[in-house]
């Protein structure tokens, strides 16, 4: 729990406490009032003391599982400390079972509770109609059952409600990176994989022509160079968490790489204006349909059409090939891959449909139809769970509110009610419910209002208003004078800071004793107002407050999921450029090498487009790999991997492994490591000898990258240690090593050679 919610708990607690102790305390002092024995302050101190420890230890703790077997028990217990006390102690007793009235609230399910919370009030008001029969203390005793059961389960609800609401919001901060991690899943399919696979096609193609055509095949490396350089290019713009992606260039895109795979293809596209949104999505219906094409069908045909009508874009891309094993079924028209589900569910967020079917003919089409107008609907679908949660935090706090409304309410009715056993002159009964009226009115509209921005002039002036209200009667009223100086002190709590808040609250509780001794001939009188006002002020602010707290918390969801989100973008760039800068930076260095070799030495530049279609399917793992939010590493295949890829960048290379089994986890840390040691050196190094050596040390494993290169500081990330701040694929690396308990150090060394050394526990 971060400090906020943790703060906010305390107080609550502290609240809650000192609000149950003062019942306690009114209800000890019922009971020696009427007759001050020893035996009887035993048994008050007894009967109170239980039902405090009981709403405080275990109702109050959040830890407390409410509804369970153990919760019933405790029920019971609070019952019989509720009512048999009754027998010897009557009507001093008769506020007492308030406790179990708030305890059913919190542990009943919500329709039956509020049954047995209304039985438990009829019945203090059936005691109390046994008791003297008189109308108004029988309205007065069922108003102050009903307001001790509401404020219980109010203050403790909300108190629990405070680590509820923290708990919820990391579950959807949680929900929200997963939603993150399916929006960059899609990304990196659209974006690099078909360029992946144009690579794997081209380089087939290439490996093909070597012999044949050394002219073609020329043209077709570059092109390959090309693709290459774009995807490193899609790559860091998935890390940057966008991309806009160009129809007219998917478009050309399509028609060079179906019609390299022999394809015959028909292109009929209106040169249209479209918003981003819509065209991006366009593009990816293309890319996912020219996918299909190259990876599902064999294919002779491939007809493209784009059309504008009117306020609707459609695209058409239909093919003459059978899809197959599981491919799209006829049912619904939906295809059932999680490549189509995808594309569907970012068609259907601009009010389109998408369509993936199999013809009659024996082809496949993929159609999508998008409005240009239409509002983007609700994503109910895909975020039911967060809407489920959003509604309940709703009910949660409209019912708080509703009570609180209730609790003010009620004191108000019962200030009237005790006026009416003060005196029977109809102006001061006027005046009295007047200001009353008028407190309540400002204290809901104002100062319970959780929008309601307290600390301001408007707060203080509206201070000032209250206290008038509270204190002014007494000129008029006299001995009669009935208000809520409660509401004042809790006010003011709301609104002031905490030194001058509680010295305000302290200074309307001693007027309200100065004004109660002065009016009455009952010292016993002055502790009953006392502890009824700091209730009340404890209420009002505690109410408000923590009602306020929830909202806030509540409000506080989204920019906690957003942190969250901006965290997984970091995560997914740091994994982007570990695991496929070098299988891209190789390509691009061996399609180099095989556009060099072609003429001189047309064997070995088909070895090199043979390790090009490698490192192209090994990147399309990695793509998948990164997609899924996982990935597992083998030490000893990147070194096979980075040996192979420095040679062809003319490096003389020595690897020296020597590792038995390690951890899943410490091989694949290493081996990222080692990646990115290797993407340095072959990106920002003019090296000609490099050593990577990999070693057993006392409990340990090293991995040591040594190179003659002199680093570019302004663009190596090796140009400077981790602690000196160097770039972010370093840091990103110290990260990964420290959470192993290990260290990572890049440092030049003083002949000149860069060493990247990492040392994690074995």
């Amino acid at each position: 729990m971060d400090q906020r919610p943790r703060r906010a708990w305390y107080l609550a607690g502290a609240i809650v406490a000192v609000v149950f102790f003062s019942y306690c305390v009114i209800g000890l002092l019922h009971v020696l009032e009427s007759e001050p024995t020893f035996w009887r302050l035993i048994l008050g101190l007894l009967g109170t003391g239980s039902l405090l420890t009981i709403q405080l230890l275990y109702f109050s703790r959040p830890s407390s599982r409410l509804q369970s077997p153990f919760s019933y028990a405790m029920l019971g217990a609070q019952a019989l400390l509720g009512y048999l006390p009754l027998l010897p102690f009557g009507q001093a007793w008769i506020n007492m079972p308030g406790f179990l009235a708030g305890s059913v609230l919190l542990v009943l399910p919500r329709p039956h509770a509020w049954s047995v919370f209304a039985a438990i009030v009829a019945s203090m008001a059936g005691v109390q109609a046994a008791l003297n029969g008189a109308p108004l203390d029988i309205c007065y005793t069922a108003i102050g059952a009903a307001l001790s059961g509401i404020s219980v389960f109010l203050l403790t609800g909300l108190a629990r409600s405070v680590v509820e609401l923290h708990t919820a919001r990391t579950e959807l901060a949680k929900g929200a990176v997963a939603e993150e991690r399916l929006t960059f899943a899609r990304n990196l399919h659209d974006l690099l994989g078909l360029s992946l696979s144009s690579i794997a096609f081209k380089g087939e193609l290439t490996n093909r022509l070597v012999t044949k055509d050394p002219c073609l095949a020329k043209l077709e490396l570059a092109e390959i160079t090309e693709i290459s350089r774009r995807a490193l290019a899609d790559v860091r713009s998935v890390a940057r968490g966008y991309q806009e992606r160009s129809l007219e260039q998917e478009c050309r895109a399509a028609l060079s790489v179906l019609t390299a795979s022999d394809v015959d293809v028909r292109l009929d596209a209106d040169p249209v204006d479209l918003p981003v949104r819509v065209r991006t999505v366009l593009a990816a219906v293309l890319h996912e349909g020219v996918t299909n094409v190259l990876r599902h069908s064999g294919v002779q045909r491939c007809d493209i059409v784009l059309r504008q009508a009117e306020k609707m874009v459609t695209i058409d891309v239909a093919n003459d090939g059978v899809m197959p094993g599981p491919g799209p079924d006829d049912m619904d028209g939906r295809d059932t891959t999680a490549e189509i589900e995808d594309l569907s569910a970012q068609v259907t967020e601009l009010g389109g449909t998408l369509l993936a079917r199999k013809e009659a003919g024996g082809g496949f089409r993929l159609s999508a139809d998008i409005p240009l107008t239409a509002e983007r609907p609700d994503r109910r679908g895909k975020r039911h769970h967060r809407g489920s949660s959003e509604r309940s935090t709703e009910l949660t706090g409209g019912l708080a509110h509703t009570l609180l409304v209730t609790v003010l309410s009620g004191f108000c009715l019962a200030a009237v009610i005790h006026l009416l056993y003060l005196t029977e002159t109809m102006w001061h009964i006027a005046l009295s419910i007047a200001c009353l009226g008028a407190l309540l009115a400002l204290q809901l509209s104002y100062f319970s209002r959780p929008t309601a921005e307290l600390r301001s002039r408007r707060g203080y002036a509206l201070l000032l208003v209250q206290a008038g209200l509270v204190y002014l009667p007494l000129i008029e009223l006299g001995g009669n004078w009935v208000s809520l100086p409660g509401m004042l002190a809790g006010s003011a709590l709301l609104v002031l800071r905490p030194a001058a808040g509680w010295t305000v609250f302290a200074l309307v509780v001693i007027s309200v004793a100065a004004v109660r001794g002065g009016f009455t001939t009952a010292p016993e009188d002055i502790p009953f107002n006392v502890l009824a006002t700091v209730n009340t002020g404890l209420l009002v602010f505690g109410l408000s407050w923590l009602t306020r707290v929830a909202n806030e918390l509540d409000a506080s969801r989204q920019r906690l999921a957003e942190v969250a989100v901006a965290e997984e973008r970091l995560r997914f760039a740091r994994d982007l450029h570990d695991l496929l800068g070098l299988s891209l930076s190789a390509i691009a260095l061996k399609t180099e090498l095989a556009d060099r070799l072609l003429l001189a030495d047309p064997r070995r530049a088909a070895a090199e487009v043979a390790e090009i279609l490698a490192l192209s399917r090994h990147a399309l793992t990695d793509v998948r790999s990164v997609a899924g939010g996982y990935q597992e590493l083998s030490l000893d295949q990147e070194s096979r991997s980075a040996e192979t890829a420095l040679i062809a960048a003319d490096v003389q290379v020595r690897v020296t492994v020597q590792t038995r089994d390690l951890p899943v986890r410490v091989g694949t840390v290493l081996a990222v490591v080692l990646r990115e040691g290797v993407t340095n050196v072959l990106r920002h190094s003019k090296v000609e000898q490099c050593e990577i050596a990999v070693r057993h040390e006392a409990g340990t494993v090293s991995l040591e990258i040594v190179n003659d290169g002199v680093h570019d500081p302004s663009g190596d990330p090796g140009s400077s240690t981790p602690r000196s701040g160097g770039g972010s694929g370093i840091r990103n690396l110290s990260e990964r090593v420290a959470a192993l308990g290990g260290e990572l150090s890049a440092e030049p060394e003083p002949d000149g050679h860069f060493r990247l050394r990492a040392v994690v526990p074995a």
